[in-house]
């Protein structure tokens, strides 16, 4: 269902798109182009929960069996840092961006 419904938006985000750009007279393959790409970046920028669903469900449903690509490293590394987030809420894990070089602001 999670497929379906995010299937669903991209193509009403397109629609939305196409028919914009046709009202501002574009051609119907340049207004197609654009109402692709504009759906493509609306849905990628604000509907992360939405696609993140429905990857799930194209994985399960295509490989039920697989297992995680991270290494036994980067698990008890993800463990770890759930159980220190569990154990005090007000704390912020950023290990995503990169090491500050010193100097910088």
């Amino acid at each position: 269902m999670a497929f379906f419904k995010y299937s669903l938006l991209r193509l009403v985000l397109f629609a939305a798109f196409f028919t914009v750009f046709m009202l501002l007279n574009f051609s119907p393959l340049t207004s197609a182009v654009f109402g692709v790409l504009g759906a493509f970046v609306v849905s990628y920028l604000f509907f992360r929960k939405q696609r993140a669903a429905a990857t799930a469900v194209i994985a399960e449903r295509f490989a039920p069996q697989a297992t995680t690509t991270l290494s036994e490293r980067a698990l008890a590394d993800a463990d770890a840092e759930d159980a220190l987030v569990e154990e005090n809420p007000g704390i912020r894990i950023d290990s995503d961006r990169a090491p500050r070089k010193h100097g910088t602001a």
